[in-house]
């Protein structure tokens, strides 16, 4: 660099507008709350928490480069260049991102690591002494003191002195531990012995590593035909857009209770599998996914209780073309922190993990998922994961990438590849080609058009009262054959079969005979089957005939002789009938327990109303506010028009400051900046600090760290290292020429 900058306070305040908009993109947690000026951004910075936030967002790479800043302490660009074991254009563009995300800046005397890392970063290597030649002492030194070096070194960079003397000259060493010791080759320090950055460098083939950095592996791969990757990835889409649209139009009639935790119930999950014949894992990414998309959330069912619900949202959704619906569904899964995978599974408590539960979620998932998926895009069209070691290998990838954080990222990676492949983002173990434009950030939805199948609006009758879809149909009509006929298979043609049951439910929500021939008789490209005619008409024949009313209940029918069988049927002992007349009965037992009772029995029959008409009862559909939720799109609009007005008030504290007093009171926060102002600039200062006695003093202190809130700093006054309370610290200012 031509100059230097005396703190990263003064280098932050040097940036443009849009360089310190992209520092506090990258960096949020330094624009919440806002700062005052560039000083508190600059110390906020170097921040703890705020550190290893930034950490956790650093390649390999990068954090050697850090790991070889903190070492040398403050070096110059080719320096660095020359002892990181990496391409040059490489590493110069790892420290690049560092300065851009003020990790490192450019003092008088070169570039250094911010205050604080060193605490937060663990080190491979002791910081540099300044000794001179340490090839040449290293050669001097016998292969046993050399060998012990080496082990030193391997072993973290320090050990134990043991009996070796922490003062002897060369000539009088007789161990190699004293003679490493008379050379400066190992350093006392804190009751051990370290080996110093710049002899470790020399050990390690002049750089900071044995091994290269060299960018993040290769996923292994093999080849297979694009097509079949995508007609097996677009036919999973439409499966799990079908089987969402069913699961939630089932729940809109009867909907699962949540927990008191906020959870599913694990025999509505299992409820749930069954419904769409699927394994209880796929069941359970589907809900969650579902609810990420915002088509399912808790509410009040009719009785006032709290239960999973469809949105309203969702009558949206259904509506919208089948890739559409895909997309909305794929970008909850992106996006979402939520761990499906874990449902079943026990905590460490031996609890089941229930679906649905605010717990089952970790930040870095979404971060996961990204990855994976673009870890898969690296691959050429033509190529997908290997099989055996395709995984692994996007495990070691996603290591390089993020090699902080977190433990549990080979799980994350086994689970996102797994979801993929349910969901559609994935077929054969490639990535889908729409997938691809989807990580573009284009809308994929045209892509899957073109490979899904065309909804077809008719289906086959067959003499065996079944109905075969020779497609996936039409929204609309598969909803109403759904409510005539229960689906018996599903794959490549749909089968669904007529049963009295189906029939009857379909009349419970008001189809009469003449509009369920009219129905069947619309849909089919076959003629009607006479055994579905008479099914149909058998199945009208016996509804309706017994007519139950409020009495506790009553029942009435024209007929006689049904009342009779009926008093006389076994499962009718329990019910309190009573004959009040020779076509109407009475009855004990109220009419919600009277109607599944007689119906358990095999009889059919319907509501009636006070004037004698039939009451139809409609199971109407049920719905919860859908909730807000804000599109990533307008998010990101939203982040970057807040880190824009940050800057403005950042700007706008500085013009501030520089009109400030140097002996103002400071707040904490203030305090807290102007110190870390002085560690940077290496300066002694003069800070006003109010004792535990309400005492006000000066004190002239060499500042070495602030951190928890306190500072520890050299008292001039005392001589030695001391603890300093940041918020009874009321003024900071330099030290003048008679103090």
């Amino acid at each position: 660099m031509d100059r230097g900058y005396r703190s990263l306070a003064d280098q932050v305040r040097s940036w443009p507008d849009d360089r310190l908009t992209r520092l506090l993109l990258a960096r949020p947690d330094l624009a919440t709350p806002a700062p005052l000026d560039s000083a508190q951004l600059a110390a906020r910075a170097a921040t703890r928490s705020s550190l290893v936030r930034a950490l956790d967002g650093l390649d390999r790479l990068e954090l050697t480069v850090l790991d070889a800043l903190l070492a040398a302490g403050q070096t110059t660009d080719v320096e660095l260049l020359t002892i990181v074991n990496a391409e040059p254009a490489a590493t110069r563009a790892a420290l690049s991102r560092l300065r851009d995300l003020a990790l490192a800046w450019d003092a008088v005397g070169g570039v250094r690591a911010v205050t604080g890392l060193r605490e937060v970063l663990p080190t491979s290597l002791g910081a540099f002494t300044g000794l001179p030649d340490v090839d040449a002492l290293i050669a001097q030194v016998s292969p046993a003191a050399r060998a012990m070096l080496e082990h030193v070194d391997a072993a973290g960079g320090e050990a134990s002195p043991g009996a070796a003397r922490l003062t002897v000259s060369v000539a009088d060493a007789a161990t190699p531990a004293e003679e490493l010791i008379a050379r400066r080759l190992l350093v006392p320090r804190g009751g051990v012995v370290v080996v110093p950055g710049e002899v470790a460098v020399a050990l390690r083939g002049g750089h900071t590593t044995v091994e290269p950095v060299t960018g993040p592996p290769a996923v292994a791969s093999s080849p297979r035909d694009p097509a079949l990757v995508d007609r097996a990835a677009a036919g999973a889409a439409f499966e799990a857009i079908r089987r969402v649209e069913l699961l939630l139009d089932g729940w809109g009639a009867t909907p699962p209770a949540a927990l008191r935790s906020g959870g599913l119930g694990v025999r509505d999950l299992r409820a749930a599998a069954a419904r769409l014949h699927v394994d209880e894992p796929t069941a359970a990414l589907l809900i969650e996914v579902a609810a990420a998309a915002g088509l399912l959330t808790t509410g009040t069912d009719h009785d006032g209780n709290l239960a999973w619900l469809p949105t309203d949202g969702f009558d949206t959704w259904v509506g919208l073309p089948a890739a559409e619906r895909w997309t909305a569904l794929a970008r909850a899964w992106l996006a979402m922190p939520r761990m499906p995978a874990l449902v079943g599974q026990r905590d460490t408590a031996g609890k089941v993990w229930n679906a649905l539960v605010p717990e089952l979620a970790a930040m870095t998932m979404a971060e996961t998922r990204q990855m994976t998926l673009e870890a898969l895009a690296s691959i050429p069209a033509g190529e997908v994961l290997a099989s055996g070691t395709g995984g692994a290998s996007v495990v070691a990838r996603l290591e390089w990438l993020r090699p902080r954080r977190p433990r549990t990222r080979a799980e994350q990676v086994a689970w996102t590849l797994a979801e993929a492949g349910r969901l559609g983002v994935t077929g054969l173990d490639g990535l889908a080609s729409y997938v691809r434009v989807l990580l573009a950030g284009d809308d994929p939805a045209p892509v899957l058009a073109a490979l899904l199948p065309t909804p077809v609006d008719h289906v086959l009758l067959q003499a065996d009262l079944t109905a075969v879809a020779p497609g996936p149909l039409e929204t609309d009509l598969a909803r109403r054959l759904g409510l005539v006929a229960d689906v018996e298979s599903r794959g490549g043609a749909t089968v669904y079969r007529f049963t009295p049951a189906s029939v009857r439910r379909a009349m419970d929500l008001g189809w009469s005979a003449v509009e369920l021939h009219d129905f069947v008789g619309s849909v089919s490209r076959t003629p009607v089957p006479q055994p579905l005619t008479y099914l149909i008409d058998d199945t009208a024949r016996t509804f309706g005939v017994l007519r139950v009313g409020y009495a506790e209940a009553f029942l009435r029918a024209d007929d006689e002789a049904a009342l009779t069988e009926l008093l006389h049927h076994p499962a009718a002992a329990s019910l309190g009938l009573r004959r009040l007349a020779p076509t109407v009965l009475i009855a004990t037992t109220p009419l919600d327990v009277l109607l599944p009772r007689l119906r358990e029995a095999g009889l059919a029959p319907v509501v009636e109303a006070a004037d004698g008409s039939l009451h139809i009862a409609r199971p109407d559909a049920q719905r919860a506010r859908t909730p807000k939720r804000t599109p990533s799109g307008r998010e990101a609009a939203r982040d970057a028009a807040r880190a824009s007005a940050v800057v403005t008030a950042v700007r706008a504290g500085d013009r501030a400051a520089a009109t400030r007093p140097a002996t103002a009171t400071l707040t904490p926060s203030g305090s807290l900046a102007a110190l870390r102002e002085a560690i940077d600039a290496g300066v002694a200062v003069v800070i006003e600090y109010v004792d535990n006695h309400g005492t006000r003093s000066d004190r002239v202190v060499d500042p070495v760290s602030v951190d928890g809130g306190q500072l520890r700093a050299r008292d001039h006054r005392a001589g030695e290292v001391r603890v300093f309370a940041v918020h009874r610290i009321t003024s900071v200012r330099p030290v003048t020429s008679d103090q």
